[in-house]
């Protein structure tokens, strides 16, 4: 009897997982605001636990604060999800949370450990380039006084000071390498606003370099 009834729920977990992979990520979490079950919420952690994992260690560069993020994300979701609109696609939703989680994770840690930012990423981009280059003064004596180190976590606080709209899109584009088209999905803007955000991102960047550390070129 025992037996039978375990076997039952086994094929009643069987079925549901069944059914559920065959749901959209916005039908998920529509199911979950409506019905408060655990496993729906479960079900999106596990389709985007290795992604977003992935883009916030990258983002954060330090794998502890990359969990929390990640955590944190998932508890928004969890308050948040009256809040969303059926009609959007879910996944630029969620990367909106993951990014403001990190950012907010970013100002409260300002000594965390760095991952280098003086190297090309796959989205080459004239806008974004090497955060590095870009900040970097002409003058050796600027370049004297902050070692490489010094001047990444000054970039790293720099893009957390940023409005959370341009701090996204460097976070989209640089921190996880995707070309314009693929992070204005992931915004759900134009790919011409992408371009607008990382632009003035760059340039705000590079004036509170200038009041930070002096003119570059000069």
């Amino acid at each position: 009897m025992t037996t039978n009834a375990s076997k039952d729920e086994t094929h009643r977990k069987e079925t549901s997982q069944a059914a559920q992979a065959d749901l959209t990520d916005e039908q998920l979490l529509l199911e979950y605001r409506a019905s408060g079950q655990e496993h729906l919420l479960n079900s999106l952690v596990r389709r985007y636990e290795r992604e977003l994992y992935s883009y916030l260690r990258r983002f954060l560069g330090d794998a502890a604060l990359a969990e929390d993020a990640f955590q944190n994300t998932f508890l928004q979701v969890h308050t948040k999800c009256h809040m969303f609109d059926g009609k959007r696609r879910f996944r630029p939703w969620l990367y909106t949370i993951a990014t403001n989680q990190a950012i907010d994770i970013q100002r409260r840690n300002k000594r965390h450990q760095l991952v280098s930012l003086d190297r090309p990423q796959r989205a080459s981009h004239a806008e974004v380039g090497t955060l590095m280059n870009l900040l970097e003064s002409n003058d050796p004596s600027a370049s004297e006084r902050f070692d490489l180190r010094e001047r990444m976590e000054w970039v790293r606080g720099a893009v957390a000071a940023l409005p959370e709209q341009l701090a996204a899109a460097i976070g989209l584009v640089y921190f996880r390498g995707m070309k314009y088209r693929e992070a204005a999905e992931e915004l759900a803007v134009p790919v011409g606003t992408v371009k607008s955000r990382l632009h003035s991102a760059v340039q705000q960047l590079g004036d509170a370099w200038e009041q930070a550390h002096g003119p570059r070129g000069e």
